[in-house]
């Protein structure tokens, strides 16, 4: 079992950075893979990256975006620099035991979602 809760959102204007924090509980934390995803007002959730043993971004994000890890704080990190108005949306945290890939539906833990908005 596990338990994500996110924070670090907010608002700020096009150029400028912020990081997303994901804490999670949970015997086995370091032994799952988690996963950043985003949902913009009238679109589709969408996967942003993800981290186990490698790391995967999205098109969008790559180059921009950074997940990282710290074990020993049971924190999972998305270092988001460069910041668009298109990621203005709800992110996501998401975490499996085995799967690390982009696909929503195969992650079993989800925290609630934090805001981010990006101004032009």
């Amino acid at each position: 079992q596990v338990q994500l809760v996110e924070s670090g959102g907010g608002s700020v204007q096009a150029g400028g950075s912020l990081r997303l924090s994901c804490a999670a509980s949970g015997r086995t934390f370091t032994n799952n893979a988690m996963a950043w995803f985003r949902q913009a007002p009238g679109e589709e959730r969408e996967f942003v990256a993800s981290i186990r043993w490698s790391t995967y971004y999205a098109d969008s994000v790559r180059d921009r975006f950074t997940i990282s890890r710290d074990n020993a704080k049971n924190t999972v990190y998305l270092q988001m620099n460069n910041l668009k108005p298109e990621d203005t949306a709800v992110y996501f945290c998401a975490a499996d035991e085995y799967y690390s890939g982009m696909r929503q539906s195969r992650y079993e833990y989800w925290g609630q979602g934090i805001q981010v908005t990006v101004s032009s």
